[in-house]
């Protein structure tokens, strides 16, 4: 039985409903009502950036969370005093990865690496070094290449990478080893005190994956690429976690699966005690 819940969630295309795929009318309201409930920490855990992440909930009317896990987990946010303040616990932690090299030296040693393109400044941060590919590129080489070059440098990294849909190009995330969604989730959860059984993620993208296949309760919402279920099918089974792993579908259930449906879904299915607070139709 779990009697609380930390609800963690990605935003883009999983309770944002910005891909190809329609939203059910009642999905985002039921969501909010769940999320009003008093046993309901809500955490976004998103490859956005603050700013960004404030523009979403005002544009999406999405409800207000407690934390705010960024930039694909380099930065983990608590408000307070009605001010989001960055964690430095964790900004201090996820520093040594780097070796005490700094975000210039590792893009530097890229430079000559042609097929990756900057992102814009504002998608970078001091442990954030992001990059466009193409996707007809051949990705295995390029990370491949990558991965030698920040060795030798002796920066310990993790290479995240995922697909904007809407934009049709790869997203490259470059960040310290321990920095990614599911590390930041982990230091939430250990700061909170939460057992792994009153966690729920949910997300649809690569940069995902590493929870999906994780042992912390995880749903992949419906509107998921088929390549992402399959390999969140394979990591899951291959961790020895696919107890853990739910794929939200579209039919029987009232609202589909798509979105904030599938993230209620999943919730159902994972803490049938909290969802049993909203009756859903």
């Amino acid at each position: 039985m779990v009697n609380r819940l930390l609800l963690c969630t990605d935003m883009d295309r999983t309770i944002i409903p910005n891909g190809r795929q329609t939203e059910h009318p009642d999905a985002r309201p039921q969501f909010a009502k769940l999320c009003s409930i008093p046993q309901v920490k809500l955490v976004y855990v998103t490859g956005r950036s603050l700013a960004l992440v404030k523009q979403a909930i005002s544009e999406y009317d999405l409800p207000e969370p407690e934390y705010i896990i960024s930039d694909v987990g380099t930065i983990i946010y608590d408000k307070k005093e009605s001010t989001w303040q960055k964690m430095q616990t964790w900004q201090e932690l996820i520093a040594k990865d780097w070796q005490g090299k700094t975000h210039d030296q590792l893009q530097k040693a890229l430079n000559t690496i042609v097929e990756l393109e900057l992102q814009e400044a504002h998608k970078q941060n001091d442990f954030k070094l992001s990059y466009y590919i193409s996707m007809d590129a051949d990705l295995k080489s390029i990370l491949a290449n990558v991965e030698t070059r920040l060795a030798k440098l002796g920066a310990n990294v993790s290479l995240i990478h995922s697909l904007d849909e809407p934009e049709q190009v790869v997203l490259l995330d470059i960040l310290p080893r321990n920095a990614t969604k599911k590390h930041a989730i982990e230091f939430l959860q250990k700061q909170l005190g939460y057992k792994t059984r009153e966690i729920v993620f949910a997300g649809d993208s690569g940069n995902d994956l590493q929870v999906l296949g994780s042992s912390i309760p995880s749903i992949l919402v419906a509107n998921a690429e088929d390549d992402i279920k399959e390999r969140a099918i394979e990591l899951a089974d291959k961790n020895g976690h696919s107890e853990a792993l739910y794929l939200a579908e579209e039919k029987n259930f009232a609202l589909g699966g798509n979105y904030t449906a599938g993230v209620l879904q999943g919730l159902i299915y994972f803490a049938p005690e909290i969802g049993e607070k909203i009756k859903i139709p």
